[in-house]
């Protein structure tokens, strides 16, 4: 009866949303059907806490999940600090109290000669406070690949395929993709109504994907100059369009300076304890490094491990960041592998770059539960990749309905503060995993996907060619480069505005800042009905069903697909707008 029922005093349980309100949650089993919160300050009845009591307050069930009810109140405590306890009825009308201590029978309250456990929330310090870039909740990225994206004659004289053959195999064949290919289409990207771009590693390395960074400070000369990047920033930045650079500081490659002179010297080499080389004698050898003669990325032998909780580490990496901000004035900083890089190292990176500039965006990538790194001392966000995988899951799987869905998507914002929720990276395909029209196995599919991910609450990312349903099954066949020549003719003319009003929706007014997302009635069948905007007045349907439905839109419609005539088709979208 009572499995399930619990509750932490801190973490994403019991926070502070900002100087004056302070959020607490209960997760409970759903056989409890109501909680009320008594609260009020441990001090009220003066020091003597046995005579302490508080003012109770109803609790709201804000998420249901499979098997757990979320129940939420917010309190604005008057002096900073908060007592509290737990009033749990259960369906069958019985009443429990919840302490820190456990489950307990109301009576435990009435008595006063008992120490009772409640919980309590010390103060609301301000430096505790988890803060995220407010400009980051109304971005729509645009992930690009370089290589792949666009490639304009700058001088440099290099072995490149033709851009219009097929992609093969091959960390190192380059399409020769350029920086100023880049600058020349952010009008482009501009018009799609993009306001920030995620760059994959644009830093000096050996391969096409760059993961594998040989120079922190130099642009690969593939792509241009630390003086072109500089002033493709500029001009994006003109246009009202952000930029995030991707950070590989879990491992280097081959190439960088310090595993070289390791490599050279051994343990001789200054540099040699920035590694994990758990062999000197045999960690220079090539191929896979499931031996374990030193530590590196999966067992790829070209990205060996930096160990990020060396102080030496810890102060190059420091100072490359500063100078990318310094010198290329990006918004954003992408951590690749981003899990298995210490909590300190970037704990210590947060202090530092944000006093270089204070509204920086860190992200990390990490595709699981990432509780640890967003209490508001590390990252601001992750990539949402459980998102994606929800999405995905659901329209893959025709055994799944509404009530799924809604189980699943509540499961990704249970994760987080409602801070780290607004800022969630929402993805639904990238450099790492098959494209999205892919996946989704019909254009109906690709859309509908493509409009959860736009009203949803969380920063919203497509990938280069998302807009034009470009195809691409895993690495390489989703890195293909970018079909200019398609585009524009037109080709793509009809796929690209259905993008762009979608695009256009998530930046309207209706949207902005809103931060809740309600439920509306799910059945056993694949309707899904959600409300976003002020007071839920934004309604969005989605018939994922293998016949239509009857639906009358409520309001003005915003934007629709396969509707008429009071009718949702199968595979349709409806939004309307209450509002108006």
């Amino acid at each position: 009866m009572y499995e399930g029922i619990r509750h932490q005093c801190g973490f994403s349980d019991c926070y502070c949303l900002n100087e004056k309100e302070l959020r607490i949650n209960l997760h409970t089993n759903l056989t409890v059907i109501y909680v009320k919160l008594v609260c009020e300050d441990p001090y009220i009845c003066g020091t003597d806490t046995s005579l302490w009591d508080g003012d109770p307050r109803e609790m709201l069930l804000s998420q249901e999940l499979y098997n757990e009810k979320i129940y939420s109140a917010t309190v604005v405590p008057p002096f900073k600090r908060l007592q509290y306890y737990f009033i749990i009825t259960f369906e069958d009308g019985s009443l429990r109290v919840l302490l820190e201590d456990g489950i307990h029978e109301m009576s435990v309250i009435e008595r006063h000669d008992l120490a009772r456990h409640f919980f309590k929330f010390g103060w609301m310090n301000e430096s505790d406070i988890c803060r995220t870039p407010q400009w980051v909740e109304n971005t729509v990225w645009y992930q690009i690949f370089p290589d792949r994206f666009c490639r304009v004659d700058d001088g440099y004289q290099g072995c490149f395929r033709q851009w219009n053959e097929p992609v093969e195999p091959g960390y190192t064949t380059f399409y020769g993709g350029n920086i100023k290919g880049i600058e020349s289409k952010l009008e482009y990207l501009s018009s799609l109504g993009i306001t920030g771009i995620y760059f994959t590693p644009v830093f000096k390395s050996r391969t096409n994907h760059r993961y594998d960074t040989s120079d922190y400070e130099t642009i690969d000369p593939v792509l241009g100059s630390n003086k072109d990047f500089a002033a493709m920033v500029k001009k994006a930045h003109s246009l009202g369009i952000k930029v995030m650079i991707d950070a590989v500081f879990n491992h280097s490659g081959r190439e960088f300076f310090a595993w070289k002179d390791a490599m050279e010297k051994g343990e001789k080499s200054e540099y040699f304890d920035w590694y994990y080389i758990n062999n000197s004698d045999t960690f220079a050898q090539e191929g896979k490094t499931d031996d374990g003669r030193y530590y590196s990325f999966a067992f790829v032998s070209e990205m060996p491990k930096l160990d990020t909780n060396n102080p030496k580490v810890v102060g190059y990496l420091t100072e490359v960041c500063r100078n990318w901000i310094r010198d290329f004035d990006v918004d954003g900083i992408r951590f690749d592998v981003g899990n298995e890089i210490s909590h300190s190292f970037i704990r210590h990176l947060r202090t530092e770059l944000k006093k270089e500039k204070d509204d920086l965006f860190l992200l990390g990538e990490i595709w699981t539960d990432s509780a640890t790194y967003l209490d508001g001392d590390q990252y601001d966000s992750v990539m949402n990749y459980p998102f994606m995988q929800v999405v995905g899951n659901f329209f893959r799987n025709r055994e799944l309905d509404a009530c799924d869905f809604k189980y699943k998507i509540n499961y990704c914002y249970s994760l987080y503060k409602q801070q780290v929720n607004r800022v969630l990276f929402n993805l639904l395909d990238s450099h790492d995993v098959t494209r999205l029209v892919n996946r989704a196995g019909s254009y109906d599919a690709f859309v509908q996907q493509l409009t959860v991910l736009m009203t949803m609450p969380g920063s919203p990312c497509i990938y280069y060619g998302t807009e034009i349903a470009l195809e691409g099954e895993n690495d390489p066949y989703n890195r293909r480069p970018m079909p200019w020549n398609d585009v524009e003719s037109g080709k793509y003319q009809q796929i690209t505005e259905d993008v762009k009003k979608l695009i256009k929706l998530r930046k309207s007014r209706w949207f902005e800042s809103s931060r809740e997302l309600a439920w509306g009635e799910a059945g056993s069948d694949r309707l899904i009905h959600y409300a976003r905007g002020k007071e839920h007045k934004i309604h969005v349907y989605i018939n994922a069903n293998d016949y239509d439905v009857n639906l009358a839109a409520g309001g003005r419609i915003v934007f629709s697909r396969k509707y008429e005539n009071g009718v949702l088709g199968q595979g349709g979208v409806l939004i309307f707008n209450m509002t108006d």
